[in-house]
């Protein structure tokens, strides 16, 4: 069993997950930690044909295996080391957050804001009424850094 502490990395896809995916690489290859990557698929709304229904929840899930393995391909480049990743459904807050208190080896939850406005539902979820409930570091990496930046900072 790997007992190195990990950081997890909540990857959705969208630009600011891919700087929270390379500040977490970076930072866990200089403590000799782990990252795992986390995506969350939604289930499908229901429908009364239930092959369709089906259908779209196999793709979805396709497409989350194929996010996953491409972006543990860049932090594998990062770090030199391939991280774990774990793919569950449900909705997003409320099964990262089951996951994180089920996982004692979490050291920190590793999340990109939006570079613009509001900085989305996850950063506001987990550093709102949340963040004293959890039993981890969350850390909150701004979406507009550069690469040089996120070097230093780590």
């Amino acid at each position: 069993m790997d007992t190195a502490p990990t950081y997890l990395v909540i990857i959705d896809g969208t630009e600011e997950s891919r700087v929270a995916l390379r500040f977490a690489s970076l930072r866990a290859s200089h403590v000799q930690a782990s990252v795992t990557l986390l995506h969350v698929i939604r289930p499908p709304e229901f429908m009364q044909w239930g092959g369709v229904q089906q259908a779209i929840a196999a793709e979805a899930e396709t497409e989350a295996e194929a996010l996953l393995a491409s972006v543990a391909d860049e932090a594998e480049t990062i770090s030199g080391m391939r991280p774990q990743t774990v793919l569950l459904k449900g909705d997003a807050a409320p099964t990262i957050f089951e996951h994180i208190r089920s996982d004692p080896g979490i050291r920190a939850l590793v999340l990109g804001a939006a570079p613009k406005g509001a900085p989305g539902p996850l950063v506001s979820y987990f550093s709102g009424e949340r963040a004293g409930q959890l039993p981890c570091v969350v850390i909150v990496v701004p979406g507009g850094l550069d690469s040089e930046r996120l070097q230093s900072l780590t």
